[in-house]
């Protein structure tokens, strides 16, 4: 007997509309204990005042307490609430929910199936975040993270997770009456060095870089290291740090598999379709579940031998217009608008592109 990582996408019509997982409680499709991760796209502005991820992150807090009749205190120690804001274009404000089933019979146990495993760091306190503090905690955390998935090798590993940090002025003015530093003291470029941070984590806990080769002075500055399979994202709800690692196992049962690939740029439908026909190998697929990907507007500020404009906008972030190109090149390849694009992808892909998975169910 084994385990079975079942994932199901709920569309919401607000970023506190709970009612599709109700639902499937309500339904016995999942039982509530067996949750380990909820994956939100939300549609507020992605920066630093987007309140929209910790209202959804409150509301799923409540109805998961509820329904296992425990304090909502207690719901982060087992089950993550990743909530990563922006849904700019066309993309559909959903979330994506990942349960666990134990004891489920493996039918093809020669076949790897999609695995889950969760982890979280210790707080990130200010003075850590976009340092090698932060780059040291989160490789630790996605260590565990995969031995909770039953991964030993990191090439098992398609697409790791996180939620992590950022800084508020509140925090940076207590920090330095202390009498200690910040990375950065503008607050909505400690959501770019948290989420750098986090990145190179991964990237030394999947021996992509190593540990020696990052100080500081490079977090930030040096985009040729990255990590291929890194999905960060910084936000005001939470002072740790979340993990959730996709891969695949053999140990694992159910019906989805997953694939991944990298963007080197953002119109790289190439790099989606791989992901896409990367997950099923030799078996037939009966549909895309989700398809989850990183997204920055090249800091060059040209693409494919053309020039964009998006860092001359003083309007928009360039974040925000990164996630609507990337999800609309995404739905044109798929032929539906809702994906997971997270914008922001320092350390993440090649400079200007990012990493990309997809899961799939199988027939």
């Amino acid at each position: 007997m084994t385990y079975a990582i079942d994932v199901h996408v709920l569309p919401t019509d607000a970023p506190d509309d709970t009612s599709g997982l109700a639902e499937l409680f309500d339904s016995g499709a999942v039982r509530p204990e067996d949750v380990i991760c909820i994956l939100g796209k939300t549609e507020g502005n992605g920066c630093v005042n987007d309140f929209s991820r910790g209202l959804a992150s409150r509301t799923y807090r409540d109805l998961l307490a509820d329904r296992i009749d425990s304090g909502p205190a207690s719901i982060n120690e087992h089950t993550l609430l990743i909530m990563s804001g922006g849904t700019e274009g066309v993309m559909t404000p959903h979330v994506t929910v990942f349960s666990r089933r134990n004891g489920v019979k493996n039918e093809t146990p020669d076949q790897q199936r999609l695995t889950a495993g969760v982890s979280t760091t210790d707080e990130i306190r200010p003075e850590e975040l976009g340092r090698t503090e932060q780059v040291e905690a989160t490789a630790d955390a996605v260590e565990k993270a995969m031995a909770n998935a039953g991964i030993d090798e990191s090439d098992d590993v398609a697409f790791v997770q996180i939620k992590c940090p950022l800084l508020t002025a509140s925090r940076i003015s207590n920090t330095q009456k202390q009498g200690k530093t910040v990375a950065v003291d503008d607050t909505y470029k400690s959501m770019g060095y948290s989420r750098a941070a986090s990145a190179l984590g991964v990237a030394t806990a999947m021996d992509e870089i190593s540990s020696a080769d990052i100080s500081n002075e490079m977090i930030c500055s040096d985009p040729s290291l990255y990590s291929k399979r890194a999905s960060t994202s910084a936000g005001v709800e939470l002072t740790h740090s979340e993990v959730m690692v996709l891969g695949s196992s053999t140990t694992a049962a159910g019906s989805f598999v997953i694939g991944n690939a990298v963007m080197e740029d953002a119109l790289d439908t190439e790099a989606v379709e791989a992901a896409i026909t990367s997950a099923t190998a030799d078996e037939t697929p009966s549909s895309i579940t989700n398809v989850f990907a990183k997204a920055q507007a090249s800091q060059t500020g040209t693409i494919r031998g053309r020039r964009h404009v998006i860092h001359n906008d003083s309007d928009i972030e360039s974040t925000r217009h990164a996630r609507a190109v990337v999800n609309s090149v995404i739905g044109a390849v798929t032929g539906d608008p809702l994906s997971y694009v997270s914008g922001g992808a320092e350390h993440q892909g090649p400079e200007g592109g990012g990493p990309v998975a997809a899961i799939l169910e199988l027939d």
